[in-house]
């Protein structure tokens, strides 16, 4: 949705553009007894929330954010992609969204794709540089004892908002960019608290952080999404001024005292998409 809106306003001078982002488990609530449609009514939760975008100058002085770049990658031509969360008819004809076994390694593909497209970017040169090093040793000197580099987008990043897709998305997004505890709190905390909203937990996670007095003026965030599709979306976000939380008004402040929470590891998938949600 940012991808396609930063296209319009880049098109119309002088405009503005309201994004909001939902998720509506009433449309999909399914009532049948796959359990692969189950799964849904598990971890979806209601929510929602609204951005508003803007290309004059003059509103510069009073926005906390600049866009700074969109990536979009879609594997639709791909089967498994794009049949790994599908609605369709059970054997009673009961309607529901189906999550494919497929789905954490399809989210995978997608994510590395997404990263690969982002990474020239934001990172620095020296992860760069190191980066294509070890894909050519890889790829064209068949040197497969090299690990494949993962660069550090710590260096390109303040912060990260996470989709909070469920348990099991956070641990392997957590472990594959490298990512400490308190670069997670926002998505853990978020997932926490509120479930998935599917698209509007990037804007509570944002918020989370907001509410902590994490944003100063010139920090970089990064928007990670995923969907249907199978699509995976990042947004680069820089800070404009630093964020008084004492000013704000969002879902966290009236209890943010209260975070982080503890929130114990648990082994089993389906137990902890059920304690997650």
């Amino acid at each position: 949705m940012t991808y396609k809106l930063r296209n319009c306003l880049q098109a119309h001078p002088n405009s503005y553009a309201l994004v909001v982002s939902m998720e509506n488990i009433t449309l999909n609530w399914y009532f049948g007894n796959d359990r692969s449609m189950l799964v849904s009514n598990c971890l979806f939760r209601m929510g929602g929330a609204a951005v508003l975008l803007s290309n004059r100058s003059s509103d510069r002085r009073r926005s906390k954010y600049q866009l700074i770049h969109t990536v979009r990658t879609h594997k639709g031509a791909d089967d498994k992609s794009y049949s790994c969360v599908f609605q369709k008819e059970d054997d009673t004809k009961r309607i529901g969204v189906s999550l494919s076994k497929d789905l954490m390694a399809v989210a995978g593909e997608a994510l590395k794709t997404n990263i690969t497209t982002l990474g020239p970017l934001v990172l620095p040169m020296s992860e760069q540089l190191l980066f294509f090093l070890t894909l050519v040793g890889r790829k064209i000197f068949k040197m497969n004892k090299i690990k494949p580099y993962i660069p550090d987008f710590k260096l390109a990043f303040e912060h990260f908002c996470i989709h909070a897709g469920g348990r099991a998305v956070l641990d392997e997004l957590e472990k594959n960019l490298e990512l400490s505890e308190w670069h997670m709190e926002p998505s853990r905390m978020t997932l926490y608290r509120f479930g998935n909203t599917s698209s509007s937990s990037l804007w509570y996670e944002l918020a989370y952080s907001e509410a902590k007095g994490r944003i100063r003026k010139g920090d970089r965030t990064w928007q990670i999404a995923f969907g249907s599709g199978f699509k995976c979306n990042s947004a680069v976000w820089k800070a404009l001024r630093t964020v008084d939380p004492l000013k704000e008004k969002n879902p966290w402040v009236d209890e943010i005292h209260q975070f982080p929470v503890d929130v114990p590891k648990i082994v089993s998938i389906k137990s902890g998409s059920t304690a997650s949600s």
